[in-house]
C-alpha cells in the first residue's frame, strides 16, 4: 500500500500545480508548546506544609524534658541464613540505654541465640515467667492479652528490628503481662537472663549501670508521653499544702540546619543572544531546572536520613498493617494514634491497593476540597499521592500521617528568609560568569528541611503491601 503525500506528485508524469505544505512551512511561524517535564509532579507535600521562614541556617526544636526509655530498633547483620545483632545496637534496650562499653556489649551479643518460629507460634506465654529479652530480626509478632471477659485482645504487632522483655535483665522473677505469637514466619534473637547474668558477673560495670538505671527509672515522675510531671493537685477542699513544680526542658534541643540541593546550568552566549524568540531560552532552561530541583527537595524532604520524615517519625507512632495491604482498620488506626491528623500521605500504588480493599468491604471513599480540588479522602482526612515514598522491592511502602503547623504541634517546612538573587523563596539563581568558550554558567540552589515539632505529629503505617493479589 502507498501513501500519497503533497511533497511530490502523485504520479510522475503529473506536473505539482501547487506549493507544498513541506515547503510553505520554511516561510511559516509554527505554534509551539514551551518544554515539556515529564518528571514534573503534584507535589502535594510540598503544597500542604506550612513553611517557617529560618534565620542563621538553623531551626531549634525545644521541648519538655522526656525520659529516653529505649524503645528504637536494633539492627541487624546477616550472614546467610545467620543473624547477629550489632552489640552497640543493645544500647536501644531500656535498661542499657546509653551504655557503651564495646567489649561489655560484644560479650553480650554473643550471648543470644537465633531462634526460627512459624506462624501461630506461642514465643512468651502470659503469666509464664517474663526470663528472655527478645529481638525481631524478621517476621511480625501479635502482642496480645486476655480481655475482660476473658476473650483476647490484641495489643501490638511488631515487626523487624522491635524488641520486647528488655525489662527483665534487672527483674530476678516476673510474668509476662502479655502473650507474643509469631503472626508471619519469624526470626528471633533470644537473650535468657541466666546468660545475661553469666556477662554481669565477668563486668560488674554493667550489673552497676543497670542497677542505676532501674534506680533511676523508679525515681522519674513522667507522664504517659515520657515526658517529666508538672505536679498539680485537683478537687481538694479548704487549705491543703498545694504541690510546688516546675516545667523542665530538655538541655540539648534538637536543632535542624537547612540541606541543599544545588546544580550548574551551562547555557552558550550565542543560544541566549540569537534563539530568544517567541521564547526566551535562558528563562526555559531555569525554570526545567527549578522543576527539577524541586522535585528532588521534595525526595529528600521523605528520604534524607537524617531529617527525612520516614527516617524521623517516632518508634512509637509507628504501627504495622494486621493483614499486609492497606485497610479500613489500619488506616483507622494511624488516624486514632494523634489529635488532629490533617493530611494522609501514600505512594498512588498504596491508594489503589487501599481502594481494593476498601472494594471488598463494599466501602467508597470520601472526598474533601483542597483550594477547589477534590481529593480522596479518609475519615475526612485528605489521601494524598506522594511517589517520593518509596515502594521497597517493588512490594512494600509506608503510608505518613501528620499534623501540621507550629501553632498545631505539628510538622513544618523550613526555608531560609531571604536570598540574595533570590527567584522562588528559597531557591535562588546565582550568575556565575562566563568561560573562554563563551558559555554561561548559574548556580541554581535550593534550600529546605522539614521539622516535627512533636513525636506524635507524624505517624506511619508501615509495611504496607501494594501487590494486587492473584485471582
Amino acid at each position: 500500500m502507498t501513501v500519497e503525500t503533497d511533497t511530490a506528485p502523485a504520479d510522475a508524469s503529473q506536473e505539482q500545480q501547487s506549493l507544498s505544505t513541506g515547503s510553505a512551512r520554511n516561510l511559516a511561524t509554527t505554534t509551539k508548546s514551551v518544554p515539556q517535564n515529564q518528571e514534573l509532579s503534584s507535589r502535594w507535600l510540598t503544597r500542604m506544609l506550612p513553611w517557617v521562614e529560618v534565620a542563621g541556617g538553623t531551626y531549634r526544636v525545644n521541648r519538655r524534658l522526656a525520659y529516653a526509655v529505649g524503645d528504637g530498633r536494633v539492627t541487624f547483620i546477616k550472614t546467610g541464613s545467620d543473624v547477629q545483632v550489632i552489640p552497640a545496637e543493645l544500647g536501644e534496650l531500656p535498661l542499657l540505654r546509653g551504655f557503651d562499653d564495646p567489649d561489655v556489649l560484644a560479650a553480650l551479643a554473643s550471648r543470644f541465640v537465633q531462634q526460627e518460629f512459624e506462624p501461630g507460634q506461642v514465643i512468651a506465654q502470659e503469666g509464664q515467667p517474663a526470663d528472655h529479652v527478645y529481638l525481631i530480626a524478621h517476621g511480625k509478632v501479635e502482642r496480645a492479652a486476655a480481655g475482660k471477659y476473658g476473650d483476647e485482645a490484641r495489643l501490638a504487632l511488631l515487626a523487624d528490628g522491635e524488641t520486647f522483655g528488655g525489662q527483665v535483665l534487672g527483674e530476678a522473677d516476673g510474668t509476662w503481662d502479655f502473650t507474643a505469637r509469631a503472626a508471619t514466619a519469624c526470626t528471633v534473637l533470644a537473650l535468657s537472663q541466666l546468660e545475661y547474668r553469666a556477662v554481669a558477673d565477668q563486668h560488674e560495670e554493667l550489673a552497676r549501670y543497670v542497677e542505676e538505671q532501674q534506680r533511676a527509672d523508679g525515681s522519674q515522675r513522667r507522664n504517659k508521653h515520657g515526658e517529666a510531671e508538672i505536679s498539680l493537685s485537683a478537687g481538694h477542699a479548704g487549705e491543703p499544702d498545694l504541690p510546688a513544680t516546675f516545667v523542665d526542658y530538655q538541655a540539648k534541643p534538637r536543632e535542624y540546619e537547612l540541606s541543599v540541593a544545588q546544580t550548574v546550568l551551562r547555557v552558550h552566549s550565542r543560544v541566549a543572544d540569537l534563539y530568544n524568540d517567541p521564547m526566551n531560552q535562558l528563562e526555559q532552561q531555569l525554570r526545567l531546572t527549578a522543576e527539577a530541583l524541586r522535585e528532588r527537595q521534595e525526595h529528600e524532604l521523605v528520604n534524607d536520613r537524617d531529617f527525612g520524615l520516614l527516617a524521623n517519625a517516632d518508634y512509637n507512632q509507628r504501627i504495622q498493617t494486621h493483614s499486609g495491604p492497606p485497610t479500613p482498620d489500619d488506616l483507622d488506626e494511624l488516624l486514632s494514634m494523634r489529635r488532629n491528623t490533617q493530611f494522609l500521605f501514600a505512594h498512588p500504588k498504596a491508594i489503589a491497593a487501599f481502594g481494593r480493599e476498601c472494594n471488598k468491604r463494599g466501602l467508597t471513599f470520601g472526598t474533601a476540597d483542597i483550594g477547589g480540588q477534590p481529593v480522596p479522602a479518609w475519615r475526612g482526612v485528605p489521601l494524598l499521592p506522594c511517589g517520593k515514598i518509596p515502594v521497597v522491592g517493588g512490594h512494600t511502602t509506608s503510608i505518613i500521617a501528620m499534623r501540621t503547623g507550629e501553632d498545631n504541634q505539628g510538622v513544618v517546612g523550613l526555608r531560609p528568609t531571604s536570598l540574595p538573587d533570590q527567584v522562588e523563596p528559597g531557591l535562588n539563581v546565582r550568575f556565575m560568569g562566563i568561560n573562554e568558550k563563551a558559555v554561561m554558567s548559574y548556580l541554581v540552589s535550593s534550600y529546605y528541611s522539614v521539622a516535627s515539632l512533636v513525636p506524635d505529629a507524624l505517624g506511619l503505617l508501615e509495611n504496607v503491601e501494594v501487590n494486587r493479589p492473584r485471582s
